[in-house]
């Protein structure tokens, strides 16, 4: 081992300084030097390892000659302070703080590490205890250990919600899934109670407005813009009126039966009839319709409303701009040429008990509580053959088209019945949306710079602001830039919705069979195609990568 006289700390103290005469103490190696460094005075010094391996090199090639009598000095160590860093995620929603400790130098204080801040322009979401933390690692660590935290992250901006309505009323096709508890608690399942009315002044829709969101930020300082909620024009439709002391609430100003619209609500005056038949004749009624009895063969029914039939319909044709309820059953008959005897057409939902031999077209939900029976029903919606409590509910023969799914108890029948079931078949229209909207989110951003350019381009305001000319035109610039922007928000709010839409299309719309799914059941989920060859128990049928999948863990 070296003799410890032979290092020494130069004279500003921040360096190891090896004196050595290569003839007498050499030849040696990088351990010999090294273990000098581990005495108290220099143990905490940075290890110049460069010039330590050329010390050697130079000694024990002087080792022996005549050069090698005279003194070589190098420098083979030296203090340095602690070090400080940042790194940044991606986002900028987060900063980290590097701390590296002192080799004998400098230690770092917290008035170092908020100059650093500065000089980053780290400005947001700093957190004091993990930078106090930080500190306590630092005055525990060895020489050039190093600690590592989180020391400041962004705030998210927080999207503002969609306006939403409630409905404060039953509607008609709602009856058909309450049937009546009688006094000793048994459900007499013919006793639907009675028709729904309203009287002036009944509460109908209340709007829960849309929130505007607030801002984020990242750790720079810079703010992210929060979008504001969706909002929905509450209409008052005929018969309704909004709250004196409530704007967001409408409600009935006459009396009658209460109908939903698309935006809103109305009051329909109802039409009531016992039965319509060969000697009560066609209906065509602006309103909504009430028949206490049943619906004979050949009549026709239409009204502006609701229609509501608490017996039978019987090979006739109902036409409703709002829902189609029939308490009891749809008949219908296989005509020669193989239509249908029954039609049933809705601009809102249809419901019913059970239905045969019938065209049934919604733009809402089909709901048939018992059976579907060798019918044709299309939807823009969703088909339910279920009743409440989810153990009845037939889908025997015909063809069902449901955009949006189909849910029933049991699909076909053992005599393998053939029955086609078409859903999800829409998803290229979405895609196509989604195009669209990108072009034209596209399109305003760039309106949107343009505007700003120009106003950049602008002289200075105290050139033009007494020119009426020019501040009207300047007030044009910022009021379409306020509207390309309200409308780009619209379209951002429209595209991600769609985009989930897309992306959840085959997870979300699908055919659940809460019991059996039959042979010979022709299943079309959009591209895909399989036809049943034998029986299945409870499951999701769902298009996975454009094929069917049978998916057993479905709850009954």
């Amino acid at each position: 081992m070296l003799h410890p006289e032979l290092i020494e700390l130069g004279v500003d103290g921040k360096k190891a300084v090896l004196t050595i005469i290569p003839n007498t103490h050499g030849p040696l190696t990088e351990k010999d030097i090294v273990e000098l460094l581990a005495f108290p005075d220099f143990s905490a010094l940075y290890p110049l390892k460069e010039v330590i391996n050329k010390a050697v090199i130079q000694i024990n090639q002087l080792s022996g000659t005549d050069d090698g009598q005279f003194e070589q000095r190098f420098e083979i160590a030296e203090s340095r302070d602690a070090a400080i860093s940042f790194e940044f995620s991606d986002d900028k929603m987060q900063a980290s703080m590097t701390l590296t400790a002192a080799y004998g130098g400098q230690t770092i204080t917290l008035k170092d590490i908020l100059q650093h801040l500065k000089s980053q322009h780290i400005k947001l979401g700093l957190s004091k205890p993990k930078i106090e933390l930080s500190l306590t690692q630092l005055a525990n660590l060895l020489p050039g250990d190093e600690c590592c935290n989180i020391i400041a992250s962004g705030r998210l901006a927080v999207h503002g919600k969609a306006a939403t309505i409630e409905r404060k009323v039953m509607l008609a096709r709602e009856r058909l899934l309450q049937p009546q508890e009688n006094s000793d608690g048994s459900v007499d399942m013919r006793n639907l109670g009675s028709v729904i009315m309203v009287k002036p002044g009944n509460a109908l829709i209340i709007k829960h407005s849309a929130t505007t969101g607030v801002d984020g930020y990242n750790v720079f300082g810079d703010k992210l813009l929060a979008k504001s909620g969706k909002d929905i024009k509450l209409v008052a439709g005929e018969g309704t009126e909004f709250c004196a002391n409530n704007p967001n609430l409408l409600i009935a100003s006459v009396a009658g039966q209460p109908v939903e619209t698309k935006n809103g609500m109305q009051v329909d005056d109802v039409l009531q009839i016992k039965d319509v038949n060969v000697g009560y004749g066609h209906v065509d009624f602006k309103g909504s319709v009430l028949i206490t009895g049943d619906v004979g063969e050949g009549m026709v029914v239409k009204s502006s409303g609701d229609i509501t039939v608490m017996g039978f319909v019987d090979s006739a044709t109902l036409i409703a701009q709002g829902d189609i309820t029939v308490s009891k059953g749809v008949i219908g008959r296989q005509l020669k040429d193989h239509a249908l005897s029954t039609t049933l057409k809705a601009q809102g939902q249809i419901s019913a008990q059970f239905v045969q031999y019938s065209n049934l077209e919604a733009n809402g939900n089909i709901l048939v509580t018992k059976q579907l029976l060798h019918s044709h029903a299309k939807t823009k919606q969703q088909l339910i053959v279920c009743d409440a409590s989810g153990r009845r509910g037939d889908l025997v023969g015909g063809k069902v088209e449901a955009d949006k799914g189909v849910k029933v108890v049991a699909i076909g029948a053992t005599a393998g019945t053939k029955t086609e079931i078409f859903c999800a078949m829409h998803i290229s229209e979405h895609k196509h949306n989604l195009v669209q909207l990108k072009e034209s989110i596209t399109s305003m951003r760039i309106a949107i710079k343009n505007i700003e350019g120009q106003l950049g381009n602008l002289p200075p305001k105290t050139q033009w602001q007494d020119d009426e000319m020019m501040v009207e035109q300047v007030k044009g610039m910022l009021e379409e830039k306020r509207r390309i922007i309200s409308t780009m928000r619209d379209e951002e709010t429209e595209f991600e919705t769609t985009k989930q839409e897309v992306e959840g299309y085959y997870k979300n719309y699908r055919i659940d069979a809460l019991k059996h799914v039959f042979a010979n059941i022709e299943i079309h989920i959009g591209g895909a195609f399989n036809r049943t060859q034998r029986e299945h128990g409870p499951c999701c049928i769902t298009n996975c990568n454009q094929e069917i999948n049978y998916d057993y863990s479905i709850k009954k």
